[in-house]
């Protein structure tokens, strides 16, 4: 399977999605860093959790696929060391103690690759303490986009693979098969409030969903992304606010 280069646009990520690393300080909780600890937090996005990380444990290094990504988290945390790697190839000269991992590995569709280097990466009784988007993770907005783009014919771009979102079950299958020994493992409903009252879904679209509109020309970007949001409004839009159907899974797991 081939993984579909995203682009990430730093600026848009902090000014409207800050949610991503909101949520995941109660991940940190699950981490819970030891003093003497080497930590790598695997697809660190622009350092928020990173830096916190970083006031509990020895050592943590910020590993993320985005230049873009690591440029503001150098200049936000320039007393941290990020790296620009990729989940599915990175290797490392000292192992970890422990992985962290929020809202990143759906990303890596070459997920078996990510999972040994996991493994790989760990000393032995290492921990990955990690949460993603789950089966059906915004299944809504994502099945309603690919129509749109269907119905103008981009059927090339309505077939996009661009995320990776198993079962709880199969995903702690496949760390079983690595080597790992799962210990946490929960699944879970988290509908997730979007900024914008008014464009909080074509600001989704834009800024988790731009590559499903390589080759569509800007004005079919517009009118599609304003179409999805009209579409998903019966089941996303209440109260006067936007809400993207995020489905999560947490797992925690120890290199034996």
């Amino acid at each position: 399977m081939i993984q579909v280069a995203h682009s990430w646009n730093a600026k848009l990520y902090n000014d409207k999605h800050a949610f991503v690393y909101d949520y995941g300080k109660s991940l940190i909780e699950l981490l819970a860093p030891k003093s003497n600890e080497r930590i790598l937090d695997l697809g660190c996005g622009s350092g928020e959790l990173t830096f916190d990380i970083s006031g509990l444990a020895k050592t943590v290094v910020g590993l993320d696929k985005s230049p873009e990504m690591i440029a503001k988290a150098k200049y936000n945390f320039p007393s941290i060391n990020f790296e620009v790697g990729d989940a599915a190839n990175f290797k490392v000269e000292e192992k970890f103690d422990a992985i962290f991992s929020n809202a990143a590995l759906h990303w890596v569709v070459q997920y078996k690759a990510a999972i040994a280097n996991m493994y790989r990466a760990l000393r032995t009784g290492g921990r990955i303490v990690v949460e993603f988007g789950g089966k059906n993770n915004i299944q809504t907005i994502s099945d309603a986009l690919r129509e749109s783009l269907s119905k103008r014919g981009y059927e090339k771009q309505a077939k996009t693979t661009l995320w990776y979102f198993p079962s709880i079950g199969e995903y702690a299958s496949k760390l079983e098969a690595a080597g790992f020994e799962v210990v946490f493992a929960q699944s879970y409903d988290r509908p997730t409030e979007l900024v914008d009252s008014h464009t909080g879904i074509v600001d989704w679209i834009m800024m988790f969903g731009s590559s499903f509109f390589d080759g569509v020309n800007n004005e079919d970007i517009a009118e599609i992304s304003k179409e999805v949001q009209d579409k998903v409004k019966p089941e996303l839009y209440r109260d006067g606010k936007w809400y993207a159907d995020y489905k999560r899974i947490r797992v925690v797991a120890r290199k034996k």
